[in-house]
């Protein structure tokens, strides 16, 4: 059987998103889809005694979820049953746990969430589902963003946030498979700090214009490496100044931004820390984040 995509929905608006990113992933992938609702796992009360009408009252809240997303489906104009699709409910610590957990059991080539940015009234976990999946996740975590409006497909451009480390090969061969089955051209994108994030006044002004120009160079030779690396489409790149994630966030011409999990680039002047969490809250396009293969 063809390894699955999951969609994690929790109730909220995010959900929408997260199943036209979803349904699109599994349609491109030739994958089932599984929709999937994570409750809290009961707790004992002492002396191995669990409160069963919490229990029940939780199983009726992702139940409920589940009919939400099914209308959704409907709504969107997509089956929402058939052997296709499949819905799960997942008792579990935490949203991402039980996501992760059901990842593994399926073997699922791809999560997919909403970017969380705001959540149903009544949740069944608090926090960002989407900020913990990207810990340590066994494959591709794709966070669609806030009131998406039509799935991916018709800009006619993937992009990769790109750095020659493992992580940024990682993104970059995700990315091409997924634009040789869509037959779809890839834009590789690094972003290289402006003078006022690299602390000029401490090296001074001429190194640092120095070591720019070398660094710049550097980034131009690995992209035109990576971009001739890549076979069955076109792809092209550009180097863009500024702030990282506002630089990426803002990318508006792509269907799909792939990006590694983490990314470093010289003296950590391309990605530092913390890139990843902080663009699946403010991109404007769809974000799968690729865990470092090996």
């Amino acid at each position: 059987m063809t390894a699955p995509v999951i969609v994690g929905v929790d109730g909220g608006d995010s959900g929408r998103d997260a199943l036209l990113l979803g349904q699109w992933a599994a349609t491109v992938l030739d994958a089932p889809l599984v929709v999937a609702v994570v409750h809290p796992a009961p707790a004992a009360l002492g002396s191995g005694r669990v409160d069963a009408e919490w229990i029940a009252s939780r199983h009726e809240a992702a139940r409920s979820v589940l009919d939400g997303a099914r209308a959704v489906l409907t709504g969107l104009g997509i089956p929402a049953t058939g052997p296709a699709v499949e819905y799960r409910t997942v008792a579990s610590t935490s949203a991402a746990h039980g996501l992760h957990d059901l990842a593994e059991e399926l073997g699922a080539q791809t999560i997919v969430v909403g970017s969380g940015r705001a959540g149903p009234r009544h949740r069944l976990f608090a926090g960002s589902t989407a900020d913990r999946l990207l810990a340590g996740s066994i494959c591709p975590i794709a966070v669609a963003p806030a009131g998406m409006q039509r799935p991916p497909g018709t800009l006619g451009r993937i992009g990769v946030a790109y750095v020659d480390t493992l992580d940024g090969r990682a993104a970059l061969d995700t990315a091409a498979s997924l634009a040789s089955r869509t037959r779809t051209p890839l834009r590789l994108y690094t972003v290289v700090a402006d003078a006022d994030a690299t602390l000029p006044f401490l090296v001074g002004q001429d190194a640092e214009h120095a070591f720019r120009d070398t660094a710049r160079e550097t980034y131009e030779l690995s992209l035109t490496r990576a971009a001739s690396s890549v076979r069955e489409t076109t792809a092209d790149w550009e180097i863009r100044t500024g702030d990282v994630v506002d630089q990426l966030a803002e990318l508006d011409d792509i269907d799909v931004l792939f990006c590694g999990s983490r990314g470093y680039g010289p003296t950590r002047r391309v990605f530092l820390g913390g890139v990843s969490t902080r663009l699946v809250r403010r991109a404007r396009r769809p974000v799968v984040i690729v865990p470092r293969s090996g």
